[in-house]
């Protein structure tokens, strides 16, 4: 009976409903979503979040060890309210490396909702209230600091808003360019669809990331800020639409002969009305499970790109101009903590996977 009830509870849910009901049952994909929503979050609210302002140095606080929150003091005795010690600096005779000692006579506790380095949220509101920090003539570097002593925590928020944002867009701009042509070159098929697909295997033929460096390479250094991001994401979607033009191709190939498209023609609608009105929305679940899939790659690209100085420039940050100090190997074993930025690409883009297997699977009318 409970089987019987189920099956008409199911039968009655709208296709959104089915959808949410089939996403839920993924457990990662809901686990993805969740990280990608947090991740969406902190980037849009960065300086919020940020207890430091990620483009400030500070030379004397320069390769800082990460500091731990603590809970209990020297005497052992629990404190509710966590709190960082003091930082005495010295230096080592040997090697003469800086060293940071800590100086358990200076307690800074931490505190939510303090006021902090200033901002502008959106370019509008002014604003100095952040999330966290500590208490006056303290510091709380959960990350460490780089080599020029600014905070890793706050240029890691900063960084994804450029990486996440680069992604997105180029997805979106590699989705309706290949969304686009790939209908085109299903609909019409014959010498049409030949002559776009030699077209799409030349794009295919070039090793990726040689590609991707020739092309950004052509991105003058001396345009502002805005301008280079508008580049990647143009450079990263030339990469990336080939691949979702084919498969749209694919599925227009087998809607061309469909009644509602047969229905349209003889109504008299144009092709390139049919192809954006009728064909392309039917391949619309297809296209947004392609586009998530796609993020992730699209974040890998411009890391690398940044890595290597071809991407992002300073003073804009993203995780692959922070991985940039991690390129030398000396530093590495001196200052472990630079590869935290690594960390979170690793995690985002598995976290962004599984958003996307969820969906896909969420999307399939055939999945229970």
């Amino acid at each position: 009976m409970e089987k019987v009830k189920k099956e008409k509870e199911k039968k009655y849910l709208s296709n959104r409903a089915k959808i949410w009901r089939r996403y839920k049952k993924h457990k990662l994909g809901m686990f993805g979503g969740l990280v990608v929503l947090l991740l969406l979050v902190l980037s849009i609210f960065a300086p919020f979040f940020s207890p430091y302002d990620y483009t400030k140095p500070n030379y004397e606080g320069a390769y800082m060890p990460p500091q731990p929150l603590n809970f209990k003091d020297e005497t052992g005795k629990f404190n509710l309210i966590p709190f960082t010690y003091g930082i005495k600096q010295g230096m080592d005779p040997e090697t003469w490396a800086r060293t940071f000692e800590i100086n358990p006579e200076q307690k800074y506790k931490l505190k939510f909702m303090i006021r902090g380095w200033d901002y502008e949220l959106f370019g509008i509101f002014k604003s100095n209230l952040h999330l966290f920090g500590v208490e006056k003539g303290g510091s709380f570097h959960p990350f460490g600091t780089d080599k020029l002593g600014r905070d890793i925590f706050s240029r890691i928020i900063f960084g994804s808003r450029i990486s996440i944002f680069i992604a997105f867009f180029g997805s979106l701009l590699s989705a309706v360019i290949g969304s686009l042509v790939g209908g085109i070159s299903g609909y019409f098929s014959g010498k049409t669809d030949l002559f776009i697909q030699r077209i799409i295997e030349m794009f295919q033929l070039f090793p990726q990331l040689p590609l991707m460096m020739a092309l950004s390479a052509a991105i003058p250094t001396t345009w502002p800020p805005i301008l280079i991001f508008i580049g990647i994401v143009v450079v990263l979607s030339l990469i990336q639409w080939t691949f979702l033009a084919r498969e749209v191709r694919a599925i227009v190939l087998s809607y061309r002969e469909q009644e509602f498209v047969k229905a349209a023609q003889a109504l008299g609608a144009n092709h390139l009305y049919i192809i954006i009105r009728h064909v392309i929305p039917n391949c619309l679940s297809h296209i947004i499970v392609v586009m998530t899939l796609t993020i992730p790659s699209l974040i890998l690209a411009e890391s690398t790109l940044s890595y290597l100085g071809l991407g992002i420039q300073p003073p804009m940050v993203s995780w692959g101009v922070l991985l940039q100090e991690a390129s030398n190997i000396q530093t590495i074993g001196q200052h472990p903590w630079i590869m935290i930025p690594g960390a979170f690409i690793f995690f985002t883009v598995l976290s962004i996977n599984f958003f996307g297997d969820g969906v896909r699977d969420a999307l399939d009318p055939k999945s229970n």
